[in-house]
């Protein structure tokens, strides 16, 4: 890791020379915009709205947009005069106890290593904040922002969180708020049984981005020139349950086969589940009598066809014969 920045934290009259190292990093697959047909990259030319002219950096200036077309223009003067500390120092201003830091106001996490000799007061900070349970509260001047923050102890390291001020976190307006909305006790005990049924131990390891993974198997068979497997299509997620006591019922049931638990309605009490299995193999075997009824049927009707055209054809050959014997019997009448 390479550092990004380097200060000192104030502890009182102590100070401890750290280094600052991003604590994570983003696994996102990163693509350049390049031309479909040669695979150029596109570049980007900074081009004034007015002039048309390409501007250097040296030439750029930061605007803020008043509105109606009117722009306060600052430079690099304008931002030398204001209260931003330039002491690289990580001010510790009070100690609180952890939970009552929500976690919302967390941005971004930041290790902190000793430099030189400040080894010995670096683990001597780190130990008391652990015995302590509490987080200490900083202020930390980052990337020209001061920033709030909190140090605590991860893995034996002083761990940096820098924080969002109170007034960047949006209160939710939501319409169904002010709604007078009841739960019913049965229906808020079957969702607290289905959130028993689902508990379980935080593991991180345990999950992974799918689609990163399938993205980068695309992206390693372009380059071996092989063909793309398709993943297995999930299965659809159910449609939106009328019957939420139903819903919760299911869900209670699902969770405690997927934990390989025996369901709650037992062999002889029909759910919602076997309700649903039970209805569905009814309606393969009433399927499957109707097809071989259709079977049947198909194979008969051509038998029957071919019986009476037997008989017909029997019928026409006797009626000639009958005819002939008739005119033979009849008497000749004499000139």
């Amino acid at each position: 890791m390479r550092a990004i920045w380097k200060g000192a934290v104030s502890f009182g009259l102590v100070s401890i020379g750290v280094k600052l190292y991003s604590a994570t990093e983003e696994k996102d697959i990163r693509f350049h915009q390049v031309h479909r047909d040669d695979g150029g990259r596109i570049r980007y030319k900074r081009t004034c709205s007015v002039c048309g002219e390409e501007v250097s950096y040296d030439d750029i200036a930061k605007g803020y947009d008043l509105g109606g077309g009117e722009m306060v223009i600052l430079t690099d003067a304008d931002f030398a005069d204001l209260p931003l500390t330039s002491s690289r120092a990580i001010d510790v201003l009070e100690f609180v106890p952890a939970e009552q830091v929500d976690p919302i106001l967390y941005n971004k996490a930041y290790f902190l290593e000793p430099e030189g000799t400040a080894t010995k007061p670096y683990v001597l900070l780190r130990d008391a904040l652990a015995d302590s349970e509490r987080v200490a509260i900083v202020k930390v001047a980052l990337r020209q922002r001061e920033q709030l923050a909190t140090l605590r102890v991860r893995d034996g390291v002083l761990l940096l969180n820098t924080m969002l001020w109170p007034d960047e976190v949006r209160t939710p307006d939501f319409g169904f708020l002010d709604e007078d909305l009841k739960v019913r006790p049965p229906e808020l005990a079957m969702a607290a049984s289905l959130i028993d049924s689902m508990a379980g131990e935080f593991q991180p390891d345990a999950f992974t981005d799918d689609y990163r993974a399938a993205l980068q198997e695309v992206i390693d068979a372009k380059v071996e020139g092989r063909e793309v497997v398709q993943p297995a299509e999930e299965e659809a997620a159910p449609a939106a349950a009328v019957d939420l006591m139903a819903a919760l019922k299911a869900s209670v049931e699902r969770a405690r086969v997927a934990r390989g638990e025996t369901p709650s309605g037992g062999a002889g009490e029909p759910t919602p589940i076997s309700s649903a299995r039970s209805a569905k193999q009814a309606a393969k075997k009433t399927a499957g009598r109707t097809t071989a009824k259709k079977t049947t049927e198909k194979k008969t009707e051509p038998a029957k066809k071919t019986a009476a055209k037997k008989t017909t054809e029997k019928k026409a050959t006797k009626t000639p014969a009958k005819k002939t014997a008739a005119k033979k019997a009849a008497p000749r009448r004499s000139a």
